[in-house]
């Protein structure tokens, strides 16, 4: 007998589909341009993951993620991150109260990190103190205070925006940290023909509601058809090759990564590749997970986890040529075949 679960039927992938089909073209409805980054995002949530945005501000990043929570109907707050913010500014703290019966007590109060979608606008631009108050919410999704646990709602989501870490003010998140997002993801500016769209419709920057949104039943429903995403013995072996030849003393890395990279990827960007996969596959109606959807999350995966050395910054060598390069020569299968001989062929 298979070990392998039943795959999903079309009735039941099919409304899947759908629902996400809808949201995509709500966020594209409402936030003009950068399609291709909508369904990067939704690809993300749907692998319950958090994601980095990175880019300059001004660029849209606050209202990417109200969107997205007005289409979801999910509880959003937003975080502008400063030098003098202290880790009780996002997680909460406790306050000394009178109660009615005349005694004191430290009341908890909760911090906005308390909600489904989190915004920790401008992360980088805290101290690292601050930053590392944000381990346990992003990898537990809860929040220990004097001895006290307390669970996050759920779904619970970090999108956090970053500067480039040329700018003034700005402190690099530590690697622990970065690990702990899914993906991260360059937020460009649009081109001229999106501005004029946005200078004319948009005035003063208002954005329009979504003429649809997404119930909790939906949000539950994708949840659930995501854990019935298949994902096959080979396509596994592939993503589990690509972070092994991420590491330089590996067998299969490339030039590039042994050139450039000092430490690879953590077995935590396998986890995540696979999650996102499933999602990219869902996106696209297939129960099952095919090598280009891999293809399709990798770099927005592996991006940030990768450390490169000093030759790297020398050569203006940065992490998506490396992972261009290792994309291009490690071979999926794995297999030796014959130099006439290919996949599609095969």
């Amino acid at each position: 007998m298979s070990d392998s679960p039943a795959l999903l039927k079309p009735a039941e992938l099919d409304p899947a589909t759908a629902i996400t089909r809808q949201i995509c073209e709500q966020m594209d409805r409402c936030l003009l341009g950068r399609e291709s980054l909508h369904r990067l995002v939704l690809t993300g949530l749907l692998s319950r993951g958090h994601i980095l945005l990175e880019g300059l501000p001004g660029l849209g990043k606050t209202a990417l993620v109200r969107t997205i929570g007005n289409i979801l109907q999910l509880d959003f707050n937003r975080v502008q991150f400063t030098p003098d913010l202290m880790p009780g500014d996002v997680l909460g703290s406790h306050i000394l109260q009178q109660t009615e019966s005349g005694q004191r007590e430290m009341i908890f109060e909760p911090g906005p990190v308390f909600t489904n979608i989190l915004l920790a606008d401008e992360i980088n631009r805290a101290s690292p103190k601050t930053q590392s108050a944000m381990l346990e919410t992003m990898q537990e999704h809860s929040v220990t205070l004097r001895g006290q646990t307390r669970e996050l709602p759920q779904p619970f989501f970090v999108i956090a925006s970053q500067n480039p870490i040329e700018m003034e003010g700005t402190y690099p998140l530590p690697e622990a940290q970065l690990d702990r997002f899914l993906f991260r993801v360059m937020f460009d500016a649009v081109d001229a023909g999106v501005l004029q769209r946005i200078i004319t419709e948009r005035r003063q920057g208002d954005l329009p509601s979504p003429n649809w949104q997404a119930s909790a039943d939906d949000l539950n429903y994708l949840f659930t058809v995501m854990e019935r995403i298949y994902l096959p013995k080979p396509v596994a072996g592939y993503i589990a090759r690509l972070v092994a030849a991420t590491h330089p003393n590996h067998a299969e890395a490339p030039e590039s990564v042994k050139q450039y990279v000092q430490y690879g990827t953590s077995p935590r960007a396998a986890i995540a590749m696979g999650e996102a996969a499933r999602a990219n596959a869902l996106l696209d109606g297939r129960p099952t997970v095919g090598f280009e959807d891999v293809a399709a999350v990798a770099k927005p995966v592996m991006n940030h986890r990768l450390i490169l050395n000093y030759q790297a910054r020398f050569d203006r060598v940065d992490a998506s040529r490396v992972l261009t390069d290792l994309l291009e020569e490690l071979n999926e299968t794995g297999l030796e075949l014959p130099a006439d001989v290919s996949l599609q062929n095969a």
